[in-house]
């Protein structure tokens, strides 16, 4: 299955592409890079076969990537079921720490009730979560060190001559 966006990661800036070289690297269908074509995206040449300047292509893929981002404004997680950023329900939260310097925010959205999570630095804590009651809970500790290897190892194996 193709990735959902193409990564413009995978194009090199000095290199001009062909449709079919674009299908390889990038995992998409040939009629997806027409239609990058007819949305803007400019060919060297009118010549055939079509090439494309990958400095312009890179350009464009990035581009048309950042415009699908919508950053949630402050006070605000993502919810999947509703598709847009919610206010959790009660102006409460969950901050689960991982790390020392980094956990995982939860809280219930305010108009469908589904759990909504976000990685965030501690440190940006009272930034992007302004006016609202945060409860701080220590993660449970990870299993440290490892047991004892197995007294079955075949690497003490008598070498016979």
């Amino acid at each position: 299955m193709p990735a959902r966006r193409a990564n413009p990661q995978r194009i090199k800036l000095h290199r001009s592409y062909s449709v079919a070289e674009l299908e390889k690297r990038l995992g998409v269908h040939k009629n997806t890079v027409r239609l990058w074509q007819q949305a803007g995206l400019k060919p060297i040449d009118a010549s055939r076969p079509v090439l494309f300047q990958g400095a312009v292509l890179k350009a464009f893929l990035a581009k048309r990537n950042a415009s699908r981002k919508r950053p949630c404004p402050p006070g605000t997680l993502f919810c999947f079921r509703c598709r847009e950023a919610r206010r959790p329900a009660s102006g409460a939260l969950d901050y689960m720490a991982a790390t020392p310097l980094s956990g995982q925010l939860r809280a219930q959205c305010e108009a469908c009730g589904a759990m909504m999570h976000q990685h965030i630095r501690r440190a940006d804590l009272a930034a992007k979560m302004p006016g609202l009651h945060i409860q701080i809970r220590e993660a449970a500790p990870r299993i440290g060190g490892s047991p004892s290897p197995s007294p079955n190892c075949d690497s003490e194996r008598k070498v016979t001559k």
